[in-house]
């Protein structure tokens, strides 16, 4: 049996073994399995029931990296994007006064074109007009950015009321002081080449945390998973004409085309997937795999899907094909009747491993040409305000519209592909309709 999965994969062109890709695997879907808890608790604002709407987050997460492993074959895992059920929530539904079910339509209408964009290559097609230093800036944008993710759920590093907008946290309070235990043992078990490192080091920093009562164990193991029906197919569409509708529908489709585009460039950077021109070979795989997956978590009642960028934990932990993805799908399966036990890890667990992984990430740094400011900047743009703004969508269509600006007025416009301006145009419309708050 092994030997068809190794031939299915490909595990020995990829330089990987069964073995390394189900620890990859188990390692991904730790650090995500929050989206299982978080998701139906931020929708839960917009009127749709947390009971139903944890089962169609998992399933569109078993969905969606179930599609991405065995027709992609790539170690991302999908699951409905933190981000995008904030907008629907307190934007589309709270501010505007859509209900959820207008909602979801948009959702279903941008995973559309999505598809349509990917089936007709025209998303490969602005995908191959991305510089190669904005593609290498993505992954140690998206590193530190899940560096200050790390941090602030771990409470290292914590917002403030007043005064700088960030502070450091109670460094010697007991759940502080685990979470540093959690970094350092992962920190060692990496300098000693341990395989395992970032899984073990998540699952000792959770019993750590029961241990000594700073996150409640799980009260229970096992439990059924409610029905589905209240949220199934409730999709309602007798908005979409109206002039209102459509900035959010763009809003939409521009917000996940982005952190879709710029998460598998930045993850395939950092797995050695990018080729000798930087460009990521079958693309248009993982990408429909994402526009599935959308319009999949539309149909089953919840909001935008794509690649996640906790993702890069296991790429870090070896994954290299798909059964990375097929793995973390089957754990998602295991959530349906798991679900107490898996909403029971704690932010000082996996917030360590984001740290770690972020730090690992940094490592394309060096291919961005620092004695070229017209390349130089963009990427820094991409870099910092994919951290700072605390939204990778920001950051990437910062570099869309700064990387043809620069080159611009240095007159080397010869270098700007034409797609690139399709997408500056893009990202304008994005900053134009964004819900600023």
């Amino acid at each position: 049996m092994f030997e068809g999965i190794s031939r299915y994969f490909k595990l020995e062109q990829a330089g990987t073994t069964v073995s390394r890709e189900v620890m990859a695997g188990l390692t991904t879907f730790v650090t995500m399995a929050y989206i299982v808890v978080v998701n139906p608790a931020v929708l839960k604002n917009a009127g749709i029931p947390a009971g139903p709407s944890t089962v169609a987050t998992i399933l569109t997460a078993i969905f969606g990296t179930l599609v991405m492993g065995i027709y992609a074959n790539r170690p991302f895992a999908i699951a409905p994007y933190m981000g995008e059920n904030a907008f629907i929530t307190f934007t589309v539904v709270l501010g505007l006064g859509y209900t959820w079910q207008s909602a979801l339509a948009a959702v279903f209408l941008a995973g559309v074109i999505f598809l349509l964009l990917t089936v007709f290559r025209l998303r490969q097609w602005l995908v191959d007009a991305i510089p190669t230093t904005l593609r290498y800036s993505y992954a140690v944008g998206i590193g530190l950015f899940l560096t200050f993710i790390g941090l602030t759920q771990t409470g290292i590093v914590a917002a403030s009321a007043a005064g700088p907008p960030v502070h450091a946290g109670h460094l010697t309070s007991k759940p502080v002081l685990i979470s540093i235990f959690g970094f350092v043992l992962i920190a060692v078990l990496l300098i000693r080449r341990f395989p395992a490192a970032i899984l073990v080091g998540i699952l000792a920093t959770s019993f750590l945390a029961y241990f000594t009562g700073v996150s409640a164990a799980p009260a229970s193991w096992v439990s059924l998973p409610p029905s589905l029906s209240p949220i199934l197919f409730k999709m309602d569409f007798s908005k979409i004409l109206t002039i209102g509708f459509f900035p959010i529908v763009l809003t939409i489709f521009i917000i996940a085309f982005v952190d879709t585009m710029g998460t598998l460039i930045g993850l395939s950077a950092r797995a050695g997937f990018l080729d000798e021109k930087g460009n990521l070979p079958q693309i248009e795989r993982p990408m429909t795999a994402d526009a599935l997956a959308t319009v999949f978590a539309a149909a089953v009642g919840t909001t935008t899907a794509g690649a996640f960028i906790e993702s890069a934990t296991g790429v870090e932990a070896g994954g290299r094909t798909g059964l990375t993805s097929v793995v973390t799908a089957l754990c998602f399966a295991g959530t349906l009747f798991f679900s107490p036990f898996v909403s029971a890890i704690p932010p000082q667990a996996y917030g360590p491993a984001l740290i770690v992984v972020g730090l690992l990430m940094l490592s394309p740094v060096v291919k961005i040409p620092f004695d070229d400011f017209t390349e130089l900047i963009p990427a820094f743009a991409v870099v910092a305000l994919m951290s700072f703004t605390y939204n990778v969508g920001i950051g990437i269509t910062a570099g869309f519209v700064l990387f043809p600006l620069c080159k611009l007025v240095s007159g080397r416009l010869r270098e700007v592909k034409a797609g690139l301006w399709v997408l500056a145009a893009i990202s304008l419309l994005f900053f134009a309709f964004y819900p600023y708050s």
